[in-house]
């Protein structure tokens, strides 16, 4: 089969088109072929890991290490990068009962990643489901890994109708998914954003966005009951005062100056700092699919590119101009 493979750390030059071994269902997995993949902002980070340094992660400094661990100091242990797919059921292990041969699904494969391939095998209990009928591969290969992100960390928040919600970091894939997540729970949502993705947030349904590039919007008088930074580029000294009496700062990354302040405020009865990571899980894609189905979240797709040209994809991605997701075809 094809895959692009990526053997060194590097720029995008690093990903080449090559031949590989089709590989086989285990008893409890299901193995896909691919019709569509994605660029997203975790690709980028495991094809260039040995340059990112833990003031660069956006996690603590011992979640770096195991993340440098699992993926490699010097050289990559992941070689097929991907994580978002969608495709078609090619065949399925002995023990799988949830799936069959021909089933058109989508989903988010994790850290391990392979979605850059003809073919994958993933467990049948995973982030995968059956894919919503009224979107197409590409359009569904972008979606998973923000919205089964999203949607538990608006859970955990209980956001509710006529509540005001900031998005900090509202055109990426996270905070675009939050976005729409929180306006079908009725809040009235500001995006943060730079100067070139206005027009997507607004186009996501955004009440407000702000540019980050030509205002501070730890400035506005504004009061929020969740304030969801995607990147952690905030902390609570800045924005308490936006937040409301018993308002939320929800982190979904987050370093250990972050999680002191949640520690610090706990016990309040008042504001409050939450620091959380979503597990990804294939309830939370079947709650995905059901709100795509019903018209709540889509998928506005900037740049289309082939499995052959998954390097200039990347490179397209990092030039900053994107405005909505990048998909790659691969069938």
């Amino acid at each position: 089969m094809k895959a692009i493979i990526c053997t060194q750390y590097g720029g995008p030059e690093v990903l080449q088109l090559k031949e590989v071994a089709k590989p086989t269902p285990k008893d409890k997995e299901v193995l896909v072929r691919v019709r569509a993949t994605s660029v997203n902002y975790g690709d980028l980070i495991a094809r260039n890991f040995k340059d990112v340094t833990p003031q660069e992660f956006n996690m603590p400094w011992l979640l770096w290490l195991l993340a440098k661990a699992a993926f490699g100091f010097r050289n990559p242990n992941v070689t097929i990068l991907g994580s978002e797919f969608a495709g078609e059921v090619e065949a399925v292990g002995k023990e799988v009962t949830s799936f069959k041969k021909g089933d058109q699904v989508f989903g988010h494969i994790g850290q391990n990643m392979g979605a850059y391939a003809e073919y994958f095998c993933m467990p049948e209990n995973g982030p995968i489901a059956i894919k919503p009928a009224n979107i197409t591969d590409e359009e569904a290969a972008v979606v998973p890994y923000g919205a089964i992100m999203a949607l538990p960390l608006l859970k955990r928040a209980n956001i509710r109708s006529g509540q005001k919600v900031l998005i900090v970091g509202a055109s990426g894939s996270i905070g675009s998914a939050a976005l729409q997540i929180a306006k079908h729970l009725g809040a009235q949502v500001t995006g943060v954003c730079g100067t070139q993705r206005v027009d997507f947030v607004k186009s996501l349904g955004a009440d407000k966005v702000i540019d980050y590039t030509r205002e501070d919007f730890t400035k506005t008088t504004e009061t929020y009951d969740l304030i969801l930074d995607v990147l952690g580029k905030s902390s609570f000294a800045r924005v308490q005062n936006m937040l409301k009496p018993t308002g939320i700062l929800l982190f979904a990354s987050f370093k250990t100056r972050h999680l002191l302040d949640m520690l610090r405020t706990s016990r309040s009865t008042g504001k409050k700092v939450i620091c959380a990571i979503a597990p990804g899980s294939q309830e939370d894609l079947l709650a995905v699919k059901a709100l795509i189905e019903a018209g709540k979240i889509k998928a506005i797709i900037d740049g289309r590119f082939p499995l052959a040209q998954t390097a200039e994809a990347h490179r397209y991605v990092e030039t900053g101009h994107k405005k909505g997701y990048v998909a790659i075809s691969v069938a």
